[in-house]
């Protein structure tokens, strides 16, 4: 909820007060008649009984209807305003708001979650991810339902105080509506009791020739008469569904209050509650990510730890090894003492074996020579003989 909202929904909190506590009057009771009515309240019969004349119809017609047209005008304006109002209903606002947080599920909070096979053949996003972009979403939708719910809240607002005053004006209307009755049962009681017994007499004590005109004025004295106990029968209609609307008003007022106060309630104690359990576990999952992610590093750290005390270890051990060593192994030089004194009986051997080649070599040279000089003798001698 932004801090704009915020700031309108506290200041919206003392207009709730104020009109939650308004207390509406209760209606009067049965109508006083004129002989039992105080002597204010007589004076404002008689000036009712005022407007009543027998001998005009329009004025048995139109009798008590002034006492309406105050509150047909507060009637017409409230319709009027609900027309030119874009009215939507404020419960699905507080529904929808439910709705929202409850579709948060906590499970997303879990990044160590396995993800689904269609979650890995889509290429969704890791839980930390989708967790962040569903928080976004919930905050955003939060932020506009928390406006529409102000926007409602004002408008009801407006409605109480506009009912405040239909149900005023509907009260007063239902007192004047006593007054017209009482009003016209007296003129009713002295039609019967003065006007109709004195023009009987009237039509008795004319002559003949007048007896049918004050007949036929009679006649429509008597449906005059008829005519306003039927008005007054009208206004006792009236006045009774007047009595059943005041309730009525009373019940949309008490509706509307309700509904106010829990749409300020939930603006300003339980959207905040929400956005910081949200906010807690954000918070919550970040610290968990920083925790595995420092337990990471210590582990890495332990691990390094190990390793190079290991490594160390093997160094030491070829380092000081070499160190101990001496330039020569003594078995090297062993071995190249061995490999040199083979080395010089060999030679001596294969000097042995040479000299004696040669002396082998020299006789069989000599033996050659011979044998060559003997064959170049005997060559010589040959052709001598012949000659």
């Amino acid at each position: 909820m932004t801090d704009t909202i915020r700031d309108q929904a506290a200041q919206a909190l003392a207009e709730v007060e104020k009109v939650t506590a308004v207390l509406l009057p209760e209606p009067g009771g049965e109508v006083v008649a004129l002989e039992a009515a105080s002597p204010d309240r007589k004076a404002e019969i008689e000036r009712r009984m005022a407007e009543l004349d027998l001998g005009d119809s329009q004025s048995i017609i139109a009798f008590g209807s002034k006492a309406q047209a105050e509150l047909q005008v507060i009637s017409q304006e409230m319709l009027a305003d609900v027309k030119n109002k874009d009215v939507g209903p404020a419960g699905d606002s507080l529904r929808e708001i439910v709705s929202t947080i409850r579709g948060f599920s906590g499970e997303e909070l879990d990044v160590n979650r396995s993800r689904s096979w269609w979650e890995r053949l889509t290429g969704a996003a890791a839980p930390m991810a989708q967790f962040m972009a569903r928080y976004e979403e919930v905050q955003t939708q939060i932020d506009r339902i928390t406006e529409n719910l102000l926007s409602h809240e004002h408008k009801l607002l407006k409605d109480v105080k506009a009912l405040d005053i239909l149900y005023a004006k509907t009260l007063s209307f239902y007192d004047e509506l006593a007054l017209y009755i009482a009003a016209g049962e007296a003129r009713l009681k002295q039609a019967d009791e003065t006007d109709i017994p004195a023009k009987e007499a009237a039509v008795k004590a004319a002559p003949e020739n007048d007896q049918v005109l004050k007949a036929q004025e009679l006649r429509d004295l008597r449906a005059a008469r008829d005519d306003l106990e039927r008005r007054v029968h009208d206004l006792k209609l009236t006045r009774q569904v007047t009595m059943q609307s005041l309730p009525s008003i009373r019940l949309v007022q008490e509706n509307d209050k309700s509904l106010i106060t829990k749409i300020n309630s939930t603006l300003v104690n339980t959207v905040p509650l929400w956005e910081t359990q949200l906010a807690q576990a954000v918070t919550i999952q970040r610290s968990k990510e920083a925790a595995e992610a420092l337990r990471d590093a210590n582990d890495l750290t332990n691990d390094l730890l190990t390793k190079n005390a290991e490594n160390l270890r093997e160094a030491n051990k070829v380092v000081r090894e070499e160190m101990e060593r001496g330039v020569f192994d003594i078995e090297a030089v062993q071995k190249a003492n061995e490999t040199l004194i083979a080395t010089v009986e060999d030679s001596l051997r294969i000097a042995d074996e040479g000299k004696a080649r040669r002396a082998a070599a020299e006789e069989t040279l000599v033996k050659l020579e011979t044998t060559l000089r003997d064959t170049l003798s005997a060559a010589s001698a040959r052709p001598a003989a012949a000659g």
